[in-house]
């Protein structure tokens, strides 16, 4: 931050506590304008961020400016919203501590896109899986919809924030997101019914009329056009230049499914969202004794449909109320004004809890999922408040009286924590505290909320009371009870020049921000915010199943008064106070430069006003109280030792004695300086401008220095390195003239890379697959270690092939193996037969009554005549069997078997061997197969023939069977009476 300081006179201070005339608003305007002018949108004061709305799109927000913020030290950079995430993020994972971020600002301001700045730079730094990703989506995809449903054109911000939001993202011991959850604020609910003129209602109605396709609109028996609608044309605004309705949609639609809403519940959500426009379509008449009827029974009808409830019920409670007397219940119908008021109340409810429901929805996809995190324990949380500033209209009424004073409880909070954060900095560094004075505004909030002297509980004495009660009634109530207050004014109790400026039916309330003057019509309907019981009945019985989660059944049972809408406020506010104190907080101050919202002009008029209101002077005051400046010793001795000799290029001493040297060289007086445990603290911004002027001065000394020692430095090097080069190439002449002789130290250089090189040229080509045999030729001294390496490299690969070959391949390579020793070199079909993948069984179906192991199609030929005859041979694991279907033919038991014989041609015929003696096996066996090769392996392995009998491969053989040469292979009975097996070559075997 320092290094800007000697700009400031053409881009102002990045921290306002260095203003020398910090008493003086003129001076604090003058440097927000300044840096305003340079498209620099962020000051500080102290640990405060001050945002100024530029009104365009600045290329500060990159990736690239995330990283350059993340992990970085509060003041080492210039201000950012990236500087105070990042800060407060880094502060939460260091201590463990609960944080919060304040950020505030009048409408238009910026608060909005500052809290999506801020959930955009943890979703995209923060450590993330899946899930996380997911959640981090869902968090910023919440803003979309909750804009949507809670946001609206007003004279002053396009897109401004009709509640107060409070969302805490909860992080997980490694740092990243893994829960969210929201609490809203005072949604202002009389804008379904009424906006001023120039002001919109809620977005969403806008944006289903423009965006939602034909069909969607048919089923809702809505038209497109917004004048047609009687909430939509009060503020005789329907469109927007600025904004697209229509692209809006798309991206709450698609917000929405990211989210995790189901199609059934957005289909409802926009029934009731349809429901509000209809019900305020719905109009009235009188008849001749002042009873009210429903004059449009066509949006009745369309009303019933999209609420789910009777269509008849609801007519009845829109024109009439129940009534409960000593017991009795009793049914009067509404007057005309009446009528229009139950209507407008049901509107308003009914928006007001689908939010609340919207909002709870939200809160069950941000969730924690992960059990070990339910209870909270592991968990570290950043909580974001973006809430409503201090507003000051034309006409204030109840929703600015809530939201004012809503601000004073954080501007007495604000303070109470910058003092105390302020002294245990002090008395942690070991340095006296001094008295602040500051303007306690204990005073104000005690007017609006003391238990039965405060406003508030003035207003609900005044609703609850019997008899008749209107506005006026609460003005003369509160006239009596807070007259002498002097934060208090009206029209009665004001001087003669106050009153000319001030109505009968307001009241003043002398903020710490200034003067507000309040109108109370409506302060007691807005405060009452009741529904007819009759109509809470029928909203019960709704099929909608949003509507009836928000209306219970329970609320028509209890008798109970609910709370009052500004207790509700009260009561609220005060748990968020408690939230915030329990939590270290950061502070974002939102200000709008302008009301036209131009980028680059810069309203003096209307910044005093927000820097008043958002006690920003108040603030600098409390900051500037002590110290104006504060840096911990090794970034202050870092960055100013070049203007001490003593201190000068390096200091090995204890910090604090080098600051201390430091401080006396630069001629520091004592009252300019206080040296803590850890910091320094300077008390005039004076004494920092001179040191810092000082080092701008003294910065070409020291880049000459720099610059001789880097080239001397470098030509240091570059001499070391030929020196270096020299003594390696003597080395290695030298080892190579003496190569040849035993390991010493002439040659141990050349040796030893001569090894080395062999051993990296190895390394890039070692063999790839078993079967290659190449290897790199080794050096003499490195023959037997390479014979070695190359047959652990071998085994290695050979033992990888194992592991990788799957059971059922190693069975086929068991019985290839098994096929080799008997027929390779041997049997002239051996090179085709063993290339085919051996099968379990070359039958369709087990022909067999007994279990095979295998099986196959033979062709038997009888010993005498050589009859052909088809049948199958089968093995098991103890015997085989020949069988022509499913008739056993013959059984060979292993162990009779004494032999097998086959030719050394192409042919399929092979002989089993059997005693003769044997009635049973009735002697040898003929057969022919067409899978020889396959089936004499298989019987092998079966038979365990190493032991139990012999193979031969007959090569020239005399007996009956007669082996000739042809062109193709055949099977007949010869002339001699001999078998005749034609094949290559002429060939013939003793049976």
């Amino acid at each position: 931050m320092e290094s800007s300081l000697t700009a400031r006179d053409r881009v102002g201070v990045q921290d306002f506590v260095l203003l020398e005339n910090y008493n003086s608003e003129a001076a604090f305007i003058e440097n927000l304008r300044r840096r305003f002018g340079e498209n620099l949108i962020y000051t500080y004061i102290g640990s405060v961020l001050v945002s100024v709305n530029p009104y365009k799109e600045l290329e500060i927000y990159s990736k690239q400016q995330m990283e350059r913020y993340r992990g970085v030290s509060f003041y080492e950079i210039s201000p950012h919203i990236y500087a105070v995430s990042d800060n407060t993020y880094r502060a939460m994972r260091t201590e463990r501590k609960d944080q919060c971020i304040l950020i505030s600002g009048e409408s238009g301001a910026g608060k909005t896109e500052a809290s999506k700045k801020i959930l955009l730079y943890y979703a995209v730094t923060c450590p993330t899986n899946d899930h996380m990703a997911t959640l981090g989506d869902r968090l910023l995809q919440s803003n979309p919809v909750l804009e949507a449903f809670g946001n609206a054109k007003t004279l002053r911000n396009d897109n401004s924030s009709r509640f107060g939001k409070y969302m805490d993202v909860q992080f997980d011991f490694r740092g990243a997101p893994v829960g969210g959850h929201i609490l809203n604020y005072l949604l202002e609910k009389s804008r379904v019914v009424h906006q001023n003129h120039g002001e919109r209602n809620f977005h969403i109605f806008y944006q289903l009329l423009d965006g939602g396709d034909n069909d969607l609109l048919t089923t809702l028996d809505l038209e497109r056009k917004p004048q047609n609608y009687h909430y939509l044309v009060k503020g005789n605004c329907p469109r927007l230049s600025s904004v697209s309705d229509k692209n809006n949609w798309k991206v709450v639609m698609k917000a929405l499914s990211v989210i995790g809403f189901t199609e059934e519940e957005v289909q409802k959500l926009l029934n009731i969202i349809a429901s509000v426009l209809h019900l305020g379509n719905t109009q009235f008449g009188e008849g001749e004794e002042g009873e009210t009827y429903i004059t449009t029974e066509t949006q009745i009808t369309n009303l019933a449909k999209l609420l789910g409830v009777d269509g008849a019920a609801l007519g009845e409670a829109l024109t009439h109320k129940k009534l409960t007397a000593k017991g009795e219940e009793m049914i009067s119908p509404l007057d005309f004004e009446q009528a229009v008021s139950a209507r407008d109340a049901l509107a308003k409810a009914v928006y007001g809890r689908t939010f609340t429901w919207l909002v709870e929805k939200i809160n069950q996809s941000l969730a924690l999922k992960d059990e070990i995190y339910h209870s909270g324990k592991g968990c570290s949380v950043i909580g974001l408040l973006d809430i409503y500033g201090f507003e000051v209209l034309q006409h204030n009424s109840f929703e600015q009286f809530c939201i004012n004073y809503c601000n004073e409880k954080l501007q007495q909070l604000f303070i109470e924590l910058t003092l105390r954060s302020e002294q245990e900095e002090y008395e942690t560094e070991g340095i006296a505290w001094e008295t602040v004075q500051y303007f306690d505004n204990k005073i104000i909030c005690d007017l609006i909320e003391e238990k039965h002297k405060g406003i508030i509980s003035i207003l609900d004495e005044e609703c609850l009371r019997p008899g008749e009660t209107c506005d006026v009634s609460f003005l003369e109530k509160l006239e009596d009870t807070l007259g002498g207050h002097p934060h208090f004014v009206t029209h009665k109790l004001a001087n003669g020049k106050t009153r000319r400026v001030m109505s009968r039916e307001e009241f003043r309330l002398l903020h710490y921000a200034g003067e507000v003057n309040y109108n109370i019509n409506g302060f007691l309907d807005k405060n009452n915010d009741l529904l007819n019981r009759n109509l809470k009945e029928v909203m019960c019985q709704s099929d909608n199943q949003i509507l009836s989660h928000c209306f219970r059944r329970e609320e028509v049972i209890d008798q109970k008064r609910p709370e009052m809408a500004a207790t509700q406020f009260k009561n609220s506010l005060t748990k968020l106070m408690e939230i915030l104190m329990s939590k270290e907080p950061s502070y974002v101050r939102c200000i709008k430069p302008n009301d036209a919202k131009q980028p680059g002009r810069f309203d003096e008029v209307l910044v005093r006003h927000q820097v008043k209101y958002l006690g920003l002077m108040e603030n600098l005051r409390v900051r500037r109280a002590g110290f104006a400046y504060r840096r911990r010793f090794e970034a202050f001795l870092q960055r100013y030792k070049p203007l001490c000799p003593e201190t000068w290029p390096n200091w090995h001493g204890r910090l604090a004695d080098g600051v201390s040297a430091l401080v006396n060289h630069l001629g520091y007086k004592a009252e300019e300086y206080k040296l803590g445990r850890s910091k320094i603290f300077i008390r005039f911004p004076k004494t920092l401008f001179t040191t810092e002027d000082a080092l701008e001065a003294k910065k070409p000394d020291i880049v000459i220095v720099i610059q001789s020692g880097w080239r001397g430095m470098k030509a240091r090097r570059r001499a070391k390195t030929r020196r270096q080069a020299a003594e390696l190439i003597r080395r290695f002449i030298k080892g190579f003239i003496y190569r040849h002789e035993e390991y010493c130290p002439e040659n141990e250089y050349f040796l030893d890379h001569v090894r080395y090189s062999f051993l990296k040229n190895l390394r890039k080509n070692l063999p790839k697959s078993v079967l290659d045999k190449n290897w790199p030729t080794p050096p003499p001294s490195l023959i037997e270690a390479s014979e070695h390496l190359r047959r652990v490299h071998m085994r290695n690969m050979v033992m990888k092939y194992c592991r990788r070959v799957q059971p059922e391949w190693k069975k086929q390579m068991m019985q290839k193996v098994v096929a080799s020793e008997i027929f390779k070199d041997q049997k002239d079909s051996y090179p085709q037969g063993v290339g085919r993948l051996f099968l379990d069984s070359r039958l369709g179906i087990n022909t067999s009554p007994c279990a095979s192991q295998y099986g196959v199609s033979v062709v038997k030929h009888d010993r005498r005549g050589f009859k052909p005859r088809s049948r199958q041979l089968l093995l098991t694991n103890t015997f085989a069997v020949l069988v022509d279907r499913t008739k056993l033919k013959q059984r060979i038991d292993y162990t009779a078997l004494r032999g097998i014989s086959v030719s050394s041609l192409s042919d399929g015929m092979f002989v089993l061997h059997l005693p003769n003696e044997d009635n049973k096996q009735k002697g040898d066996l003929v057969l022919h197969c067409n899978h020889v090769i396959e089936l004499v392996t298989k019987l092998a392995m079966m038979a365990s023939f190493s032991d139990c009998f012999s193979i031969v491969v007959v090569g020239n053989p005399t007996g009956i069977i007669d082996f000739v040469r042809g062109s193709e292979l055949k099977v007949t009975k010869g002339k001699r009476g001999h078998l005749l097996v034609v094949s290559q070559p002429l060939f013939w075997c003793h049976v």
